[in-house]
């Protein structure tokens, strides 16, 4: 049974976006997943996104995807959202993962805009409700242009917002203006999915992160929100601004890359990278500890 959500926070308000664990040789580390989610629950996280890109799903087939869905569940389900990452450039097989992750159970579904082949607006709108239409299963867009190479435009986003099931929209585009303007116009649940602007999408209406420094900083994430939800919007500035150098270091080079090391530090399941992404190196390593330790994550 899927933890309770309201309409304002379908999925809650802090999820991770969680890395895809493998073993030493390259293949899928169920256990680890299994320890990873439970760790990352405990720390607070509402939610966990899986088979998102931070969780290398340009790597992992179909069956490994469902895999690891089904065992994210079994071990945290009853606790947590897990919501499957779907999304692919191909309508029809966006739909076969759709339609796998709810008969595997997942509690809702993340469809990013289609990649490379850059539809055009029309093309995103039926691509979108195509997905929403095949299971029952509430969705979450995700808009993030810099790796799609289009934007969902706030009107196919307000088009998009009539669907009974499109419920959500998590937002990497890195425009508050337009952010401001398509939450007062769609009326989505509104995620940050650019953690850098976590606290400034709060601010135009957003309700939460879905994040990726969530998996070495969640408590501090929680006490953001709390804070900002309650009022206190000083205390969730100066939470911000103690979390910069945190947002800076995981970014310097692709997230999962940053992540996977940092889970590695702590001594958590993560193991290698899938090509083509590659391990960090030394010289990066060490600048990552620098980073994480000036925001005060403990290695």
């Amino acid at each position: 049974m899927a933890p309770t959500s309201t309409p304002q926070t379908p999925f809650g308000r802090v999820l991770t976006a969680m890395v895809t664990p493998f073993t030493a040789d390259g293949a899928l580390d169920l256990d680890g997943a299994q320890r990873l989610a439970t760790h990352l629950v405990d720390a607070g996280n509402d939610g966990l996104i899986i088979n998102g890109t931070t969780g290398e799903s340009p790597t992992t087939s179909d069956a490994e995807k469902s895999d690891l869905v089904r065992a994210v569940l079994e071990a945290v389900g009853d606790r947590a959202h897990i919501v499957a990452g779907v999304g692919t450039n191909d309508t029809h097989h966006s739909i076969e993962l759709a339609r796998a992750a709810e008969k595997t159970g997942a509690h809702g579904l993340l469809v990013v805009t289609p990649y490379y082949n850059k539809p055009p607006q029309e093309g995103l709108y039926r691509h979108f409700k195509a997905v929403a239409d095949a299971t029952g299963l509430p969705v979450m867009l995700y808009d993030i242009p810099g790796r799609s190479g289009v934007p969902i435009n706030t009107e196919t986003l307000v088009r998009l917002a009539e669907h009974p099931r499109i419920v959500a929209n998590k937002d990497a585009k890195g425009d508050l203006g337009r952010a401001s303007w398509a939450i007062a116009q769609s009326g989505l649940a509104w995620y940050s999915g650019d953690d850098m602007l976590n606290l400034p999408l709060l601010s135009v209406g957003a309700v939460g992160f879905v994040s990726v420094v969530g998996h070495v900083v969640t408590p501090d994430l929680r006490a953001l929100v709390d804070a900002f939800v309650s009022g206190d919007v000083q205390k969730a500035t100066e939470i911000h601004q103690k979390l910069l150098p945190v947002y800076t270091g995981m970014f310097r080079t692709q997230g999962v890359m940053t992540t996977k090391a940092a889970l590695t530090l702590q001594g958590l399941p993560g193991g290698p990278l899938r090509p083509p992404m590659v391990e960090l190196t030394p010289q990066e390593i060490e600048q990552l500890k620098i980073d994480l330790a000036a925001g005060g994550v403990e290695l």
